[in-house]
Order: structure tokens, then sequence, then C-alpha cells
């Protein structure tokens, strides 16, 4: 017993670092807002993982509605393909397309690196070389204005050798009450500390929705449960006095998928000659030898019967943004294999959980996310057509008063129609 207990303290003290669960906050060193910058109002934009563009209406989120009410509220928000959450957070803080950023899925492949990036392995996570575009709170820094991150994609890497002021590293094990503190005081700070941006990430929708299913019971109590804390966290936000305008927003739905009837991986893959990412709704087929694409895309379009479509990269459709033209890192496979609602490929024997996300938004309604917000940059009781997420980074980034000359995907117009 005493060799097993030495036994088992020394795998503990041999674990990796990143086994730790870190909760402390991360501080930028050296930092101050600008004179200007002091003056201008705030934002803390919040995203509810996988909280479906009907959820609010749906589950009766009492306090959701009266917020909206209050400001803007879209009739949905479009995700983009895929919508999975890596791609569409960073998306929201970007204003590109996935394959125009870099991060085209929670997993995938980069032939050009030979490496795989996964949102599980926190050594890639904080690897800013595999994020492309500006995101917001580098946009901010770049103009002395102070940015925090009570978690958001992308922003535990230093991407473009710049981080928010605040941040920290990924974990659930901060009680909610202890990161609305967080987020009051990051407001109490001084003038020339205090963040004016402020992202604020919550996962337990998309947990209990995933496990259980959208239409489940355990998946209404975690909205409720999150529509109170919404009202705890703006409570104790007003109580600063500060004009803070927020922004609610998801990253996709959820919908019931077929978890009886899963398709495995064709025949027609030669894993010899592919290599095989992804799965679910998305698989795509990296070429070993480009020679070996023609023959097993004719092969693939004959084996799929309408199971599932199969695309090259040059012949996906236009409006997922994903084809060879939009691909700027060469990431995208060179055949992609999607399914239609409700099924997916499965390639392992254990079942899949009940709630799903990833097709095509503009085919499955149940992928549309939720917009709201509302706060003293916002007009009054607007109700827009749905739009897609491309558009959010412009609508921060006016209110912000951050201009910016590169290139994004999004063009500004639901700024204009939103905004006072």
């Amino acid at each position: 017993m005493k060799r097993l207990k030495i036994f088992i303290l020394a795998l503990l003290l041999a674990a990796p670092a990143w086994a730790q669960v870190d909760t402390a906050q991360q501080v930028e060193p050296n930092r101050r807002n600008s004179v200007a910058q002091m003056q201008k109002p705030y934002v803390i934009m919040i995203s509810a993982d996988g909280f479906r563009y009907d959820y609010a209406d749906k589950y009766d989120a009492a306090n959701l509605k009266n917020f909206r009410e209050l400001g803007v509220q879209a009739e949905s928000m479009l995700p983009s393909f895929p919508s999975k959450t890596f791609p569409n957070h960073y998306t929201l803080v970007t204003g590109m397309y996935p394959a125009t950023h870099g991060l085209i899925n929670n997993y995938f492949y980069d032939p050009q690196r030979k490496e795989h990036y996964s949102m599980r392995d926190r050594k890639q996570v904080e690897d800013g070389s595999w994020y492309g575009g500006v995101p917001l709170w580098v946009l901010a820094e770049r103009n002395q204005l102070l940015s925090a991150s009570f978690y958001w994609v992308g922003s535990e890497a230093p991407v473009q050798n710049t981080r928010p002021t605040y941040w920290y590293k990924y974990n659930e094990d901060i009680p909610f009450e202890a990161r609305v503190q967080t987020v009051v005081d990051w407001l109490r700070l001084p003038e020339a500390e205090r963040p004016h941006l402020i992202t604020f990430y919550l996962p337990e929708v998309d947990h209990a929705a995933h496990r259980y299913g959208p239409d489940a019971p355990e998946t209404e109590q975690s909205v409720k449960e999150l529509d109170a804390r919404l009202k705890q966290l703006t409570e104790a936000v007003a109580v600063t006095g500060l004009p803070v305008n927020y922004i609610f927003v998801s990253d996709h739905g959820m919908i019931q998928i077929d978890q009886e009837n899963t398709l495995p991986l064709p025949a027609a893959v030669d894993t010899a000659k592919f290599l095989v990412s992804g799965g679910g709704m998305v698989v795509e087929l990296h070429a070993k030898n480009k020679k070996d694409i023609k023959p097993t895309y004719r092969k693939l379009k004959k084996e799929a019967g309408g199971a599932y479509k199969v695309y090259t990269k040059s012949n996906i459709p236009k409006h997922l943004h994903y084809g060879k033209k939009a691909d700027k890192y060469n990431r995208v496979g060179d055949i992609l294999l999607l399914t239609d609602a409700p099924k997916v490929f499965h390639f392992s024997s254990r079942k899949p959980a009940p709630g799903a996300h990833g097709y095509d938004p503009t085919a499955v309604k149940e992928m549309h996310a939720t917009f709201y917000a509302w706060g003293p940059g916002f007009k009054e009781g607007v109700k827009t057509a749905a739009f897609s997420n491309v558009q959010v980074y412009a609508i921060v980034a006016r209110l912000l008063g951050l201009e910016y000359s590169h290139n994004i995907d999004g063009d500004g117009t639901v700024a204009k129609e939103v905004l006072k």
C-alpha cells in the first residue's frame, strides 16, 4: 500500500502544468487608456454558447425578453459555416468567416503545418500563429483602449502579439458570483486602468442541450438559470453608474440528431491515401497525393446515394464561404462530405449525444443563433431581420469609436441600423 501511495504521488508530481486548473487572472503589464479613450462608453459582449435563436421565447427567459425590448433584437443571427463553437466565436470578434480567419473548426488539420488544431490542446489554443484577423481586443489595445476577457476563443493567445489587458485561461471552476464580482471590479478601476471592452462567455446552455437535447427539461432549466444570472450581472454593473452597452450573442443553435442511424466513414475513402479530419456534419479529406482527389470524388458521389453531399474545395456552394477562394490559410479539405439534418457521421462505437450543431445554417433554422443588444448606444425598440454574425465586429467597433483599415467580411450595414 505504501508503494502504491508513493507511485500515485509521483504521478501527480509528474503531471504536466496544463493539467492543473489555472484560475488566476492574467494581467498584461504597463498598459493605460489614453486620455481620449477614457471618455469612451463601455461594451460588455456576452456569449451564451448554444443559445438557439428561439430559446428566450421557447423557455420564457423573462429577463432577456425585457432587456431586448429596451434595445435591439434580431429575428435571429446566422452563424458562419460550420456552425461550431470555436470558428463562430472567433468570427464574432474578427468580422471574418472561418475560412478567412483560419479557425475553420473546433478540430482541424493544417496540411502546410502538418499539424492538427484542437480546442482541447492548450498548446494550440495559446499559439497565436493559428489565428488570423484582428480581434476586437487587439483593435482596442492598438488604440490605447483597454480590454478584458472572461473567456473568449482567441483571448488566451498572443494574436499579433497582443492579448487583452485582463484575461483568464479557460476553466469552469470559477463560480459565477466571482466572475460577476471581477467584472464589477474591472469597472471600478481608476479610469486609466479600466477596460472599456469586456467579453464574457457562458457555456452551460450548450452543455445541457448537447447532453439532453434542445427540447429537454434540463435545457429549459439551464436557460432559466442563465436568465437569472444575466439579471444578477446587469444589476451589479448598474451600481457602477457607468454608460455600459450590452451585446448578448450566441455562436450557434442546436438540433436533436438521429442517434440511431449514423453514417460510417464511406468505403470509398482510402485512409492510406487521405487524412480524415472532422466528423458529425462535416468530414474533410486531405489527399496525400492530389492525383487521388478526382477518382475518389467520383466514387464518393456514386456511393453517397443522397445520404450525404460530396464536394471538392473548388465546387462547394458559394454561400458557405468555405471554398478555395475563401480558404486563406489552405486548411479546408480537398474533399468535403456534408450531411443533412438530422444525420451525422459517427466513427465511434458509442452513441452520439442527442444535441448537436454544425449544419449549414441557411438550410437548418435550428442552427440560428441569438442577437440582442441594449444600452445608451443602441436604438430602442428595434427589431431587425436575420443577419450574419460577421456584422457584429463593426457594431462593437463603432460603439467604441475604433476605426480599422483592414478588410473584414462584414459591411457595417447592421451597425447603421441598430446604433444611435
